[in-house]
């Protein structure tokens, strides 16, 4: 575990009963404590109409978050490419580097809004995620200063800044990111063989650009640990029924209490099988199970980074978990301090 960097994302997520502008302090603040814990970078996320996630405008986020903090590196994990024009998307994190030189990464991911009306209300259509890579050429251009598309057009002050871009992928993004030469980020979204297959297919046709000279991977999942395996599973079922409810409904509802989640004998069949599929592949459980769980993924994968993007119910069995991982992966943490 000693020899990867270890980085947080944070969606946000609002807890039921409390406003989308707490959920965005608080995260915030969860940035303030990741850099007291000694981890390398904290991300912010893209989510649109969506009553569980606060996180709306991630470069607006990241402002706010860099200016809370002083070494963490700070980005976007990500900012949805389909969603924007690589004009302004160029302009806003030269912006952000030129306020807070040297820290600031530009994740980009190509989805797009989660159901037809969000995705009407932005002026885009599920399609648009098919032009991710003309996009990503774009706004890469704006920063090198020679993007072909449209003659004489500057994105100042980003043109000359050397922003480090990451590509958010599943499947043929992997491709994407290993043309561009670009660092990629991945989860197992799709169950571990499929993230494996595409690390394989990243690593094997990663292409050295100004971008990058050779493939950099990191992974993204959540990592519980608790005093015992229950008590992390538990704090897991929040999560993971928002996540069934999403798959139903069309929208992630704000977390609950795990006393307050259906019992799996109350649920439906489908209810059911969803949850059980969001309950799998997360790394949880005590130090010792958790630090024999991430050796074997890492070993599996070589990735050069973990990206922690836990969610649950409880902030603070979420803060005593990040505590834990970065005792176990030896950063170099301070004290942290939790205001009030």
């Amino acid at each position: 575990m000693g020899r990867v960097r270890w980085s947080v994302l944070d969606r946000s997520r609002t807890r039921r009963g409390e406003s989308h502008q707490r959920a965005l302090r608080e995260t915030v603040e969860f940035a303030r404590q990741a850099e007291a814990l000694g981890f390398h970078r904290f991300w912010v996320a893209e989510h649109h109409g969506v009553p569980g996630v606060a996180g709306s405008a991630p470069t607006v986020l990241a402002a706010a978050v860099a200016a809370a903090t002083s070494r963490i590196r700070v980005g976007t994990g990500g900012v949805m490419l389909p969603n924007h024009q690589p004009l302004v998307v160029a302009e806003q994190f030269g912006v952000l580097e030129s306020l807070y030189p040297g820290r600031i990464d530009m994740g980009l991911g190509r989805s797009v809004g989660f159901t037809g009306g969000v995705r009407r209300a932005l002026g885009h259509g599920k399609e648009d995620a098919d032009e991710f890579s003309e996009q990503l050429g774009e706004l890469l251009g704006y920063f090198t200063g020679d993007q072909p598309k449209h003659p004489g057009v500057h994105a100042w002050p980003a043109e000359g800044l050397g922003v480090p871009a990451f590509v958010l992928a599943t499947g043929a993004g992997a491709d994407v990111a290993a043309r561009f030469g670009l660092p990629l980020v991945i989860a197992a979204v799709r169950g571990e063989r499929r993230m494996l297959d595409a690390i394989g297919r990243y690593r094997d046709g990663f292409r050295p650009t100004v971008w990058g000279d050779e493939p950099y991977v990191v992974i993204s999942g959540t990592v519980l640990i608790a005093d015992t395996t229950e008590q992390a599973r538990r704090l897991l079922v929040p999560e993971a029924w928002s996540m069934a409810y999403s798959r139903m409904r069309g929208e992630f509802p704000p977390l609950m209490p795990p006393h307050d989640v259906p019992s799996p004998e109350s649920m439906s069949e489908r209810e059911r099988r969803l949850f059980d599929e969001a309950m799998q592949g997360h790394v949880h459980g005590t130090e010792d199970e958790v630090a024999d769980a991430l050796d074997g993924l890492l070993a599996r994968t070589g990735a050069d980074e973990f990206l922690v993007h836990t969610s649950t119910y409880d902030r603070a069995a979420r803060l005593d978990s990040h505590r834990r991982l970065a005792r176990l992966a030896g950063l170099a943490a301070e004290p942290v301090v939790v205001r009030g």
